[in-house]
């Protein structure tokens, strides 16, 4: 009875272990790699986002190189910032807990998604 159970337990770690082995060296080849790969990267579109603001354009550099704008979008932002005394005796180099800080020029930021 011992031997019977020792040899099914035999039989059944050898047909497991022997069914892993031929699975992983059953490994389909890849026919053709370079022309696939060749293929993808042709495939592939390259995107990105840039921004320009406060009166910055420089998206004709980018259009002359061939990139095409998939979506444009404008924000409002500030530009420069002013400084400003707090009351009238305060004195701003010395305490810097009397500057007030304002915006001073609003500009607009363009923000485009191009593709190429």
């Amino acid at each position: 009875m011992k031997r019977i159970k020792k040899f099914s337990k035999i039989l059944l770690i050898s047909i497991l272990l022997s069914s892993c082995s031929a699975s992983i060296n059953k490994e389909s080849p890849i026919i053709n790699s370079d022309e696939n790969i060749d293929e993808n990267n042709k495939s592939e579109k390259k995107r990105m986002e840039i921004r320009f603001s406060c009166g910055e354009d420089g998206i004709s550099e980018y259009l002359e190189d061939g990139w095409i704008i998939l979506k444009e979008e404008s924000q409002e932002k500030i530009c420069t910032w002013k400084s400003s005394p707090a009351t009238k005796d305060c004195d701003m180099e010395k305490d810097k807990g009397c500057k007030i800080t304002k915006p001073d020029k609003i500009g607009e930021e363009k923000i485009y998604l191009l593709e190429k």
